[in-house]
């Protein structure tokens, strides 16, 4: 079989081999458990409250209303007591606004929730249950799905892409939903299908999963639906880059998908469709994957929104020895935890755990002109050049470089001997260009 890739990229360690066999399982949530639910846990505008101390919420129950377009509704993971609605500690430590549920131990699911046939249903109609239902992309960026799902009438969509790449060292939840559950993936894609009004959707795998290659393969057999096989490359499963291993389709500078006639979704947030529309779950759970040097038994777990990281860890036989990082995603494009004490949000993809020791603590040196950043770079920019111009507040000069089309894959940050921290000056040169631009 043909592996179709993209250029540039590389090919870190994928340890993948603690999880990946391992079922998923359902993280116990007991009665008496807090839920910190976040209310920013989409790109976009925060949703804000409509529930306060002492309701009594049902499972499914909309807690939190969105405020905008780009903006979703929270619901509650379970049944129970709001004890508070304040500020509770975020992922990068800041304090977010937050609803705490006190489980009753029931999960008593709230009654007016009810699925629908999606045939029966138009288009708009299916966007409206997604929205409703809060579904994002569940590959990490959380990007409200019922935008995606609404492009201009000017941008001619014709291909539906399916990322069950999981390109990210560790993760394994993905691998494991295209194993134990095609079905409800492949209801989710039909419904996109009708809801985008394309004929052609392929789904992208990975050869590292050869077992899900052939099981999706088969499942897909006669539904208007491909598989394509990819090579081992990180980051194949960034939206530009995937989009191109399968469609030879390049996606302009500064542009998105639609502009090349491709809308792309995870594996994950395509089973979180069907859930939606045809049974009316919204999304107040999602599989993630613990594992990392410093997890006693790495695993893949069904965990609720709001569950407390440490409560995974629990589950996972605790962590062994002194944490020298906590990680909520991937090793490449995750973020750093600054406790086990965060909760869990619809983004959260994996936790990873690694000791004190395994954490690299290299002070930056000077660049020594090797090229490895440019050559791994799927972007085509010059993460040297670009971190220099951010540097020295030359954020014109870094604009000019295309800062923007860097995708924070963080190839060359890894590839880097100098040990340069590319990444965060790419984010900073990006930051800086948006601020730039609203002020004009």
């Amino acid at each position: 079989m043909e592996l179709k890739t993209f250029k540039g990229g590389l090919h870190p360690p994928d340890n993948k081999a603690w999880s990946e066999k391992k079922a998923i399982e359902v993280c116990p949530l007991a009665e008496g458990d807090e839920l910190v639910i976040l209310l920013s846990q989409h790109i976009g505008a925060p949703a804000e409250a409509c529930v306060k101390k002492g309701d009594f919420v049902k499972k499914g129950q909309v807690i939190a209303t969105p405020k905008g377009f780009v903006s979703v509704p929270i619901h509650a993971s379970t049944s129970g007591e709001v004890i508070s609605v304040e500020p509770r500690l975020g992922t990068a430590g800041t304090k977010v606004p937050a609803v705490v549920i006190k489980a009753d131990g029931q999960d008593t699911w709230d009654e007016n929730l009810s699925g629908a046939d999606p045939d029966t249903l138009t288009a708009q109609e299916i966007k409206d249950r997604i929205r409703d239902a809060g579904i994002v992309g569940m590959g990490g960026a959380t990007f409200p799905t019922h935008v995606k799902l609404s492009p201009p009438e000017d941008k001619k969509i014709d291909h539906l892409i399916l990322n069950g790449v999981e390109c990210e060292p560790y993760l394994t939840a993905d691998h494991r939903l295209m194993l134990e559950d095609p079905d409800n993936i492949i209801g989710g894609i039909l419904i996109l299908k009708k809801v985008l009004g394309v004929e052609k959707a392929i789904i992208g795998i990975e050869a590292n999963k050869p077992d899900a290659i052939e099981l999706m393969t088969k499942a897909c057999a006669g539904r208007g639906i491909e598989v394509g096989a990819l090579k081992v490359q990180y980051p194949q499963g960034a939206e530009k880059q995937l989009i191109y291993a399968l469609t030879g389709r390049e996606v302009p500078s500064g542009g998105l998908p639609m502009d090349c006639g491709c809308v792309v979704q995870n594996v994950g947030t395509a089973a979180a469709v069907n859930d939606a529309v045809r049974r009316g779950i919204p999304l107040i759970e999602r599989i993630a994957t613990v594992s990392g040097s410093a997890v006693n038994e790495p695993k893949n777990l069904r965990i609720k929104i709001g569950q407390p990281l440490g409560k995974l860890v629990e589950f996972c036989g605790g962590a062994k020895g002194e944490l020298g990082k906590i990680i909520q995603g991937g090793p490449m494009m995750g973020m750093a935890a600054v406790s086990l004490d965060v909760p869990a949000t619809r983004g959260t993809s994996g936790v990873l755990l690694f000791s004190e020791g395994q954490v690299l603590k290299e002070p930056e040196g000077p660049c020594v002109r090797c090229g490895n950043c440019v050559r791994a770079c799927p972007a085509f920019i010059l993460p040297t050049e670009i971190a220099f111009k951010t540097k020295k507040g030359m954020i014109d000069e870094a604009e000019k470089l295309n800062a923007m089309d860097c995708i924070e894959c963080g190839s060359c940050t890894y590839i880097c001997p100098a040990r340069i921290p590319l990444i965060q000056y790419l984010r900073q040169a990006k930051g800086a260009i948006i601020a730039k631009r609203r002020k004009v």
